[in-house]
């Protein structure tokens, strides 16, 4: 993770873009307590104050699944079965579980952290987050990527009435939009994506895997029949930089113009990184640097 990160942040270096950094917290509080991981924290830990230093951001994310996982023989044992959304704890867990979590990030970069982005998209149902969010202070979220859906033992996504719109507020469901709601809700990009892209996908993966690769030693969790859905139909999906996503930035810019959207939230996952994401993103943050502004949430706090 660390050097994927280091990579995003010298593709900004000298033209005025931010990204905000959404940072796992709860990696950092297991870890901590592992004397062999000492040293590997100390380093991610310098690269968060890194960000604030160099004009990032850095809010609050969220794999609570973190509270089950163990560290033994030099490897995680990850407590994802029935542990990977916060509404698999009760209300009372989630909430100390946000606030423990928060509290221990607003510690580390001597700022106060208002937004939030959740582990896997899995902020349903929000009534069961609600409370605590008013209670502490998190009044941004930026998780619903409009279209999207997806049930599996592990994840419960369905973003499929979500507003099309740039921002929006809400109050107890994400995907409700109400004037008068206490949230503000910055939807991810969203992109139909045909099987063919898929394919290509997976095949550059295998025939190039020295630019398709991902360059960090990270992995994502299984979406179960997701691959062989996202095979066989066109499918909606995050704007992304990640891997071959990366190709579709320019196409997404051009539909959000032409949408009349204000704001496009492009997600990126640093472990998600391959040579040909990074030259896409280096190519694309050069060529609309001048016209647009890659700005943090910070920015507009």
């Amino acid at each position: 993770m660390l050097e994927p990160t280091e990579q995003l942040m010298q593709l900004c270096e000298g033209k005025s873009v931010f990204m905000t950094f959404f940072v796992d917290v709860g990696y950092l509080l297991q870890a901590e307590k592992y004397p062999d991981l000492s040293d590997e924290v100390s380093q991610v830990k310098s690269q968060i104050k890194s960000m604030i230093t160099k004009g990032h951001d850095v809010q609050l994310h969220i794999h609570p699944h973190w509270e089950k996982s163990t560290w033994k023989n030099g490897q995680w044992t990850f407590g994802t079965d029935s542990h990977y959304k916060l509404s698999n704890f009760s209300k009372e867990e989630a909430a100390e579980i946000i606030r423990q979590y928060k509290s221990y990030l607003e510690t580390l970069i001597d700022r106060k952290v208002e937004v939030f982005r959740a582990g896997g998209w899995c902020i349903q149902p929000f009534d069961h987050l609600e409370d605590v969010f008013e209670k502490t202070g998190i009044r941004i979220d930026s998780t619903v990527i409009p279209g999207d859906f997806l049930e599996t033992a592990s994840y419960a996504v369905d973003f499929r009435e979500a507003p099309m719109k740039p921002k929006y507020r809400f109050q107890s469901d994400v995907v409700k939009e109400d004037e008068n709601g206490a949230f503000i809700e910055y939807p991810i990009g969203s992109m139909r994506y045909s099987p063919l892209f898929y394919w290509r996908l997976y095949t550059l993966g295998r025939l190039s895997p020295d630019k398709h690769k991902m360059v960090g030693d990270g992995q994502f969790l299984s979406q179960g029949g997701r691959k062989k859905r996202k095979l066989t139909q066109f499918t909606m999906g995050h704007v992304s930089s990640d891997g071959y996503y990366a190709s579709k930035l320019d196409a997404a810019l051009n539909k959000y113009k032409n949408l009349n959207f204000e704001d496009l939230v492009i997600i990126g996952h640093p472990k998600g990184n391959t040579v040909y994401s990074v030259k896409k993103l280096e190519q694309f943050i050069q060529k609309h640097h001048n016209n647009h502004k890659f700005i943090s949430f910070q920015q507009v706090l």
